[in-house]
């Protein structure tokens, strides 16, 4: 009875206990190790040492490669070429001309074995002057790693959008001057459209908004050129028309120019203006060199005061010379004092020459 109980109690167990499962063990499989702790050095420096500035970041902000070719320099001469046209940053600056200014002098720069990107980047420390230099230095360093970085960083400092903007009215609200000739018109038109290379106006807004912007003069002028209304034409026949046009306007201003340099008159003055004007000028000069010219002087002829005759009363027989001294000592001084203020200075009697 008892050994069929406690088989009967183990039957039990061993349903109601499940297997372990044992997971294979895969040898292949590495140990991971622990890394061993890291000790912390203790700071041994002194007060004056943490004190000391710092000796980092002194790089510049343009990143240049590294030249491996053999006997590569700067000439001197390429140095001034670069200095002669600096930019300083001044608001009356195109940024956009001297980066192709820039770009014009170093497409000319050919070496062996060394980028373009390269020298452009070398050179463009010595491009800058003033306001401009003063940002380049303020880039965070190795901040510039590429041509087109500093192309980029450069027109977005001195080419702000709110100029983009300015530009833009202007182009958009351009009118001819009053004073203003043909050619000068389009030629201070272009100069807006250069200024703003990113504009956005196609070729068929420039030419609507130039045409429009013209005196009815100017607009009836281009209308006869074209042999009925401009805006009928095409495009590209409508700039030929004004190219022309502008072409001619200036040659013919440039023979009137120097056709006036040429002459005496002045350009804007009427004929009748110019003419009294010289006569003026033809009086001044006269009544100049007469105020110039020595005075003359007569000579002064000996005369008796005894007897009327042509000599000297010293020489008259009429008289002993003690008669009339006082009447002599008069008559001289009197006309010794007629001379001298009528400017004849350098006469004087010989009787009276110490006494005036």
């Amino acid at each position: 009875m008892r050994t069929r109980s406690k088989s009967r109690n183990f039957n039990c167990l061993q349903q109601q206990v499940p297997p372990a499962f044992v997971e294979p063990f895969d040898l292949e499989e590495p140990i991971e190790s622990q890394d061993p702790p890291v000790v912390t050095m203790a700071d041994t420096r002194t007060m004056a040492q943490l004190l000391q500035s710092p000796t980092e970041g002194y790089e510049d902000a343009i990143v240049v490669l590294a030249i491996t070719a053999d006997n590569f320099e700067l000439k001197h001469g390429l140095l001034t070429l670069v200095q002669n046209k600096q930019f300083f940053g001044l608001d009356k600056e195109d940024p956009h001309a001297h980066i192709r200014y820039f770009n014009k002098i170093t497409s000319t720069l050919k070496f062996p074995n060394v980028p373009s990107t390269s020298i452009k980047l070398m050179l463009f420390l010595f491009y800058l002057e003033g306001a401009a230099q003063i940002w380049l230095e303020k880039e965070p360093p190795r901040s510039i790693l590429t041509w087109d970085d500093l192309v980029s960083k450069f027109i977005n400092q001195f080419f702000p959008p709110s100029k983009t903007t300015n530009l833009h009215n202007e182009i958009t609200n351009f009118q001819q001057r009053f004073d203003e000739s043909f050619y000068e018109a389009w030629d201070r038109f272009n100069d807006l459209l250069r200024a703003c290379p990113h504009h956005w106006f196609s070729e068929l807004h420039q030419l609507d908004t130039f045409y429009n912007a013209l005196n009815s003069s100017d607009q009836d002028s281009l209308n006869s050129a074209a042999g009925g209304n401009f805006l009928d034409k095409m495009p590209r026949d409508c700039l030929r028309i004004i190219e022309s046009k502008s072409k001619v306007r200036r040659s013919r201003s440039k023979a009137i120019v120097a056709k006036l340099s040429t002459s005496s008159s002045t350009p804007g003055v009427s004929p009748d203006v110019v003419e009294l004007k010289d006569m003026m000028k033809a009086l001044l000069l006269d009544k100049k060199n007469q105020s110039q010219a020595p005075a003359t002087v007569k000579a002064v002829e000996e005369s008796c005061v005894t007897c009327g005759g042509a000599h000297s009363y010293r020489n008259c027989l009429a008289t002993d010379g003690n008669v009339y001294s006082d009447i002599i000592q008069e008559y001289a001084s009197q006309a010794a004092a007629v001379n001298y203020y009528q400017g004849n200075t350098s006469y004087r009697p010989p009787m009276v020459a110490n006494q005036i």
